[in-house]
């Protein structure tokens, strides 16, 4: 009896000194957690170095961390430890937080089962999911807020998780929360350090005199590298319309994208320029709100439209920014230089519209001081010739002198004439008569390069201001804008020339592109009202396939009509 006493009381010891080895080793692996965990400054390598810490402290096959969304309701990361690929691909879409996971959500406490499929919030598990059975859950907490959940299952050995397993991940979830506030303070600072490097690089660019479009794209491609989004548009509005046209594409297929018209009501990008405040939404492609205009955004998820101005008002354009299905939605911290952002895009803007300006009013200064040189030299001249021809005419003997002598000078005066409505034309101003055919063929052509996605070729010749009368003008400026929209809209051209000549007989106006050319068979109702438009002031339009491929149409009216 007392040798069998003595070996109880030595197994008994025995196993008193495995548990404290047990208990020496777990805390040693604790604390190696912790160090692993918080030694790490990526966010997204915590939550990665936090789930699989956890999954080896307790033994578990199977192990998550669900980051909670904006929402505070559902998920919005999921990170997986112990499935491979395949089968988080065989799975499908990722938990949003419902069901068994939602429990610690609503109840942010820990939460032990021996039976996963017992608990009364347990929805099973979809097809092609491995069975699961124990289960811990606790939640991380970042300061007073519940940043996401750790959930366990499958503790292997076919055991359930005990009391001490939820001490050590509670214990753990304290650290994680500690790192996770680290990882996000550092984010931050490094965030904020690329806003300021980049926004000095746009004032350098802005007080160098640069380009309205490169200063748009250098803030463009900026943005979207910090913010880490897939794509990256600029949208401005479409004059004398509610919609936007997308002047700057980046990333995801641009070529698809520039020139597209977005309408105001039910995008995105409408409801930021409409209000003049941002507008975000957690997922692009599936938010009902916004699923007017051309579809063109599958494969993102979270987006923001951030306005270009300080208010609806003032509005000059809207930055579109979104990233992948799948990466974190945009949070309240990356709207704050977002907007500081968009504010100077509005003042590049802005530059760029006052540069113009002092380009036009130089240009009409310019234009004075011709019309002045040509008025008070060239006519004062030609005008002497012609008396000094006139008076030598009486002079001549010869018939055949004389006719030449007399041709001259009315050549001479014909001259005059044209100069002095060169002249005319150089002094008259758009408040005065309204826009020149000049100004509006160039301004529509302009306008062109939005959608063509490049700006096409433009030659003028004649005395287009003068000559052309208004009824024709018209004619010429729809005919012209409806021949572009056509290239941008079918032809699929990578270069468009426009010419208008005015002759003293006639006005023509040709449009030539490298595109498609005209399908046989096809919808010819915008040609038919072009021929239309033409006969009404006398004229005509023709169509032809030029050698090296394309279309080239040329629209005449005559100006020798009382039409």
């Amino acid at each position: 009896m007392p040798q069998l006493r003595l070996d109880e009381l030595l197994e008994e010891l025995q196993a008193r000194i495995n548990a404290a080895r047990g208990t020496r080793d777990r805390v040693h692996h604790l604390l190696e957690a912790v160090v692993s965990v918080g030694r790490e400054l990526d966010l997204n390598q915590v939550l990665r170095r936090i789930v699989e810490a956890a999954a080896l402290l307790v033994d578990a096959r199977y192990a998550a961390l669900g980051v909670i969304g904006p929402d505070g309701r559902t998920l919005s990361q999921f990170l997986t430890v112990g499935l491979s690929d395949e089968e988080v691909a065989r799975i499908g879409p990722l938990p949003a937080g419902h069901g068994l996971l939602g429990e610690i959500i609503r109840h942010p406490e820990p939460l032990r089962i021996d039976d996963i499929h017992a608990h009364p919030s347990s929805y099973g598990f979809p097809a092609h999911h491995p069975p699961m059975k124990s289960f811990l859950g606790v939640p991380i907490r970042v300061r007073d807020e519940v940043f996401g959940n750790l959930y366990l299952t499958d503790k292997r050995g076919e055991q359930e998780f005990d009391a001490e397993d939820e001490g050590v991940i509670t214990t753990l979830s304290v650290a994680a929360g500690v790192a996770i506030d680290n990882a996000r303070l550092y984010e931050s600072s490094q965030r904020q350090r690329r806003w300021l490097e980049a926004n000095a690089e746009i004032t350098r660019r802005l007080l160098s005199g640069s380009a309205r479009r490169d200063v748009l794209e250098l803030l463009a491609r900026r943005a979207r590298e910090i913010t880490g989004a897939a794509l990256a548009d600029v949208s401005v509005p479409v004059p004398g319309t509610g919609d936007l046209v997308v002047e700057l594409a980046l990333g995801s297929d641009p070529d698809a994208r520039r020139g597209l018209v977005v309408p105001a009501d039910g995008t995105l990008s409408g409801a930021a320029y409409a209000s003049g405040t941002p507008a975000t939404t957690p997922d692009l492609p599936k938010d009902d709100r916004y699923n007017a205009g051309p579809r063109s955004f599958d494969g993102l998820g979270p987006a923001v439209s951030v306005p270009l101005g300080t208010g609806a008002e003032d509005s000059r354009g809207v930055l579109l920014l979104a990233r992948a299905e799948g990466d974190p939605v945009f949070t309240d911290g990356e709207l704050e230089p977002l907007l500081t952002f968009s504010g100077q895009a509005a003042v590049a803007l802005e530059l760029a519209d006052r540069r113009r300006d002092a380009e036009q009013l130089a240009l009409l200064e310019d234009r004075d001081r011709i019309a002045r040189d040509l008025h008070d030299l060239a006519i004062q001249r030609l005008f002497a010739t012609g008396m000094t021809l006139q008076s030598a005419a009486r002079l001549v003997e010869n018939p055949g002198a004389a006719e030449r002598v007399a041709r001259a000078v009315g050549d001479l005066d014909e001259t005059i004439k044209i100069i002095r409505s060169t002249i005319f034309g150089l002094r008259t101003r758009e408040e005065e008569t309204g826009p020149s055919l000049r100004a509006q063929v160039a301004r529509a052509v302009g306008e062109a390069g939005t959608t063509l996605g490049f700006p096409p070729r433009l030659s003028m010749e004649g005395l287009l201001d003068t000559d052309v009368p208004a009824v024709i003008a018209d004619h010429v400026v729809a005919s012209l804008t409806e021949l572009l929209s056509n290239a941008a809209r079918h032809a699929d051209a990578t270069r468009v020339e426009v010419t208008l000549q005015a002759t003293p007989r006639e006005v023509c106006l040709t449009v030539t592109d490298d595109g498609r050319g005209l399908p046989d068979g096809g919808r010819r109702s915008g040609l038919v009202n072009l021929a239309e438009r033409a006969h009404r002031v006398g004229g005509t339009m023709e169509t032809a396939a030029p050698p090296e491929g394309g279309t080239r149409i040329t629209w005449r009216a005559p100006l020798n009509t009382d039409r």
